[in-house]
């Protein structure tokens, strides 16, 4: 599996339909919604905003599309195709269309929502998908600084802080090292 490091773009003219596309990582659904936001801000005069997503979740992958009130299955879905075809997760893919006056016909669609969606796939930067876990720890101060840096090291970032006589501390890094770090700064 593998997801985004660097939110991709990409743009085509077919028969005078303006069609924009841009895959971004999403962590989760609400993640998806801010995203799909901003992008429908950034084009108020567009006439359709077409969208698939895959997050995994505990309970697996989730996967939504939706074709924007174009023909059934002439946008959502192929744009989640390369999404599937690629093993993305927790990447969403808008594609955005200004509409030129120029009927597409079904096929006409669903080659121009899927081929703008891989284009914008093929310009992000991908990486391979890691699993991540979220740890509470309480730590001296003393030990803040050392904790910061082996953090940092696994791709790791701290989610949340509070101070008090100790620092609690909300951490999200690989699944994998999570009960290192766990043993290693725990004062249990």
């Amino acid at each position: 599996m593998q997801s985004i490091a660097k939110a991709g773009q990409a743009e085509q003219t077919i028969n005078k339909s303006r069609f924009v596309a841009r895959a971004e990582y999403c962590a989760n659904e609400r993640e998806v919604a801010l995203f799909l936001t901003k992008l429908a801000t950034a084009h108020p005069h567009a006439h359709h905003l077409a969208f698939a997503y895959q997050i995994k979740n505990a309970k697996g992958i989730t996967q939504r599309m939706h074709d924007a009130g174009e023909p059934s299955g002439t946008a959502g879905r192929p744009i989640l195709q390369p999404l599937e075809g690629q093993k993305l997760v927790n990447v969403c893919v808008g594609v955005i269309r200004y509409y030129g006056g120029i009927n597409l016909g079904t096929g006409g669609l669903a080659r121009a929502y899927g081929g703008t969606a891989k284009m914008a796939i093929d310009a992000a930067q991908l990486l391979p998908f890691v699993e991540m876990s979220e740890i509470s720890l309480v730590l001296d101060y003393a030990k803040l600084d050392s904790f910061t840096h082996a953090l940092e090291k696994v791709n790791g970032k701290i989610v949340d802080k509070q101070f008090a006589e100790r620092v609690s501390l909300i951490a999200t890094l690989p699944s994998h090292e999570a009960a290192n770090f766990q043993k290693r700064f725990s004062d249990v």
